[in-house]
């Protein structure tokens, strides 16, 4: 006989959440940018390979799962697909400014840095810096948005991102709800 799960749990205030991890091979992009600190000074223009990761908890459904994999992936990579091979751009950043320049190219001043690059090699975001953390905040948010259109039923505990540009070096943005 198999014990319950209240059984096994320590205690009244104990809870069980379920979880799916998504750590594809194929969840990465590649992307220049460059940081820009408190005090003004900037990194040099550099880049990544970034890889991206998805937890997703939601309560199960009545046949036992969390959320169907096959159809998280896609709306990931759909996410993170536009970015590869891009020059990001942080959009809110008071001292950094984009002009279109002719009719493909944009010019990106920063300081005393000026640069020209082909306009649909640039991915201009919506925040302040180009950072990993910033970086899995923008994917999480539009990933929150796509879940909630494909699975309207599907009930959120939490959703969590990760952007690694490094191994062993990522930023993390989560959701509680």
């Amino acid at each position: 006989m198999t014990a319950s799960l209240t059984s096994l749990l320590p205690s009244s205030r104990a809870a069980a959440t379920w979880t799916i991890h998504l750590e594809k091979e194929y969840h990465k992009f590649s992307a220049a940018h460059f940081l820009i600190f408190d005090d003004g000074t900037a990194e040099r223009l550099h880049g990544h390979n970034y890889r991206v990761a998805v937890e997703i908890d939601t309560p199960r459904t009545s046949c036992g799962m969390v959320i169907d994999f096959k159809r998280v992936k896609p709306l990931v990579t759909a996410i993170i697909d536009p970015l590869d091979e891009r020059f990001v751009i942080p959009g809110l950043h008071p001292d950094l400014t984009c002009r279109a320049i002719g009719n493909d190219e944009t010019e990106i001043r920063y300081g005393k840095r000026r640069y020209v690059v082909p306009t649909e090699e640039l991915c201009v975001l919506p925040f302040l810096n180009s950072s990993s953390e910033n970086l899995a905040e923008w994917i999480g948010t539009s990933l929150l948005d796509s879940v909630r259109s494909a699975f309207p039923a599907v009930q959120l505990s939490r959703l969590s991102v990760s952007v690694e540009e490094t191994p062993g070096q990522q930023g993390i943005f989560t959701l509680k709800f």
